[in-house]
């Protein structure tokens, strides 16, 4: 920009450092000044900046892929809700059809030449399975290609699976921590490794990276391009404005149009408050929209001309109509994102919380100085901007959502690292004069409640009763207090240097006990992989798999598992053909109705989800159906 930044007319806790300070020695030796001149000479960095980027890769690491992939501990839990094993089957199916289309035509993406034939032939090849999302072989409309993209390209390399499906959003997550700390490197250094640290330990960024799901597609690239814009909006050079446009137009083809609509409504609510209009105005860079342009617009333009319903399922109904009503039964209060918030943070709530009251306390006194012309002295700009546009990007996000008649916790995710990135920030700038006891209690209590619910989960997944053993109870009390009490006296030891590392010890140790002790409940209690390799054992010769009356989770579970789309009794009718039937052990009186006339045996009883499978005769073996097996004879899989 062409203003150049004054000094404050408040004195906010906030400063703005363009340059790290380096204390020199006064009686430097000629050894040292040695070591200075190679140093120097070889451009290596600082060891504080060799140590901070270990740290970041090695925590960032363990946070986001433990229990992830055979290599990192074991992909301990396999896809679970509904989402999850769609996302991953159109990417399979969109690949097949892609690697199909390219052997026929005996071609690649790289052309074999530049004659004209094998260029076009290649063009082909590019598009064949990459513009339509496709699921059990027909058009699936609701989001656009990127993650289907990117998890095509996992596949490719790692093979299908589930963890592979998955690693989109993680590579995804893995960007944004490392942006965020290269950004407050430049822009706030101090609080970089705290803020990158803290964004990767939240539960939201936790359980989001490990997701094949659309949310980190959006919330990642989003997140860099708003860093991107701030840096424009700080420093006047174009270049950042790069990363607003590439990344945005990447969330735009993760998303759809809410993507820039966050984004410029961010934008204006802020530069509105800072009286500061002409810079919109200069946002619009005509490099940066071509180049978002030319991202956008061929895929959306393909999609449509391959599927003239496009604009009406995907603008309309998946994004209008998902907003405005209650069509897809995701109703929630109004008040349900600042749960998701407060739950999302964790274990940084309490800090998160503080470190944005900080921040309005600084950016409402800068207000008031901005309405006031006689204390405004002719100022271009009054004090540091940056926490005034992280708290216009954290909760306008949460505002807009709120008012959605279909409300989901990812929605909001974009909404998370602004309040991680203002929370490292706090903790550096209170480094000197460290927590208040009251808010370094608080924080040891709620890493210590994290701790024990995560200890009792098991024990709920199991049981599924609020109320566990006496022995649970006990370990699960020792195990809070014990982490509660180590969170607390590092923290009063040591000040706040190292809280953010006292706070890794319970959300490591949180991982390890679910994913690396109780990974196998999980899977048990929430994917349909376990039931697909029972299925596989037990009746390795029966293609035919229906469902009647199972959840979504369930149906597009197996579904992914078995590579073919499930059958359903209650719409599609009972298969002539033998087959397995997957139903509820509440609902077998069913078993009368659908099959009156075939022959039917159990083959087992997946407890955990309250499922029962059958195997069914083909129409005509037999003459009379045989009544279910008693559910104690069955063959149970817990």
């Amino acid at each position: 920009m062409s203003e150049q930044r004054s000094d404050s007319l408040v004195s906010p806790p906030y400063s703005i450092v363009t340059e790290p300070l380096h204390p020199t020695n006064p009686v430097a030796s000629p050894s040292n000044a040695l070591l200075v001149r190679l140093r120097s000479a070889v451009s290596l960095p600082a060891p504080s900046v060799l140590w901070e980027g270990f740290v970041l890769l090695a925590v960032t690491f363990v946070l986001l892929c433990y229990g992830l992939a055979p290599l990192t501990g074991g992909d301990r839990l396999g896809l679970v809700g509904a989402d999850e094993p769609r996302y991953a089957q159109i990417a399979r199916e969109m690949l097949a059809v892609h690697d199909q289309f390219c052997a026929a035509e005996h071609t690649s993406l790289i052309p074999s030449s530049f004659r004209a034939a094998d260029i076009q032939a290649a063009y082909r090849c590019l598009q064949a399975g990459t513009v339509t999302p496709i699921l059990y072989g027909q058009p699936w409309l609701e989001k656009p290609a990127l993650y289907y993209w990117r998890a095509m390209g996992f596949f490719r390399e790692f093979g299908v699976s589930d963890w592979s499906a998955r690693l989109p959003s993680t590579s995804g997550a893995l960007a944004l921590v490392i942006l965020i700390y290269l950004h407050m490197k430049r822009f706030r250094p101090g609080g970089q490794l705290d803020a990158a640290l803290i964004t990767a330990s939240s539960l939201a960024i936790i359980a989001f990276s490990r997701g094949a799901s659309t949310d980190m597609q959006l919330a990642a690239p989003f997140c860099i391009g708003m860093l991107g814009w701030y840096a424009w909006y700080e420093t006047g050079k174009k270049f950042w404005l790069f990363d607003l446009y590439f990344f945005g137009a990447a969330a735009t083809l993760a998303k759809g149009p809410v993507a820039p609509f966050l984004a410029l409504v961010i934008i204006c609510f802020f530069l509105g408050l800072r009286r500061e209009w002409s810079a919109l105005r200069r946002t619009i860079w005509i490099p940066g929209v071509v180049l978002y342009l030319v991202m956008v617009l061929p895929w959306y333009i393909a999609v449509q001309r391959h599927n003239p319903t496009f604009v009406r399922q995907f603008f309309l109904e998946h994004n209008l109509e998902r907003f405005a009503t209650n069509k897809y039964q995701h109703h929630q209060p109004v008040y349900f994102y600042l749960i998701v918030i407060l739950i999302g943070l964790m274990p940084w709530t309490v800090i998160g919380i503080r470190a944005l009251l900080s921040a309005s306390k600084v950016c409402i006194a800068e207000w008031r100085v901005r309405n006031d012309p006689k204390r405004y002295l002719g100022h271009s700009r009054a004090g540091d901007a940056f926490p005034e546009f992280l708290i216009l990007w954290a909760i306008l996000p949460v505002i807009f959502f709120s008012f959605s008649g279909s409300k989901l916790p990812g929605y909001i995710l974009p909404a998370i690292p602004p309040i991680t990135i203002l929370t490292g920030d706090y903790l550096n700038r209170i480094r000197r004069t460290g927590l208040s006891k009251t808010l370094m209690v608080s924080h040891a209590a709620l890493c210590a409640v994290m701790v024990f619910v995560l200890v009792l989960s098991p024990q709920h997944m199991k049981y599924e009763t609020l109320v566990p053993s006496i022995a649970w109870l006990s370990w699960a009390a020792f195990a809070a207090v014990a982490i509660g009490l180590t969170v607390y006296f590092i923290t009063q030891r040591f000040s706040i240097t190292r809280i953010t590392y006292a706070t890794l010890i319970p959300v490591v140790a949180s991982l390890v006990f679910l994913l690396g002790f109780h990974g196998k409940e999980l899977d048990l209690n929430y994917s349909a992989r376990p039931l697909a390799v029972e299925i596989a054992r037990q009746a390795p010769g029966i293609e035919l798999v229906a469902t009647q009356n199972v959840k979504r989770d369930m149906d597009y579970g197996l579904a992914f598992y078995r590579n073919r789309a499930m059958i359903h009794y209650e719409t599609e009718g009972v298969p002539v053909g033998e087959h397995l039937l997957v139903i509820r052990t509440t609902d077998t009186e069913d078993l009368i109705r659908y099959l009156n006339g075939r022959i039917y045996k159990p083959l087992f009883l997946y407890e955990s989800q309250g499922l029962e499978v059958y195997k069914v005769y083909a129409t005509g073996v037999g003459v009379a159906s045989t009544p279910a097996v008693p559910v104690d004879t069955v063959a149970s899989v817990r």
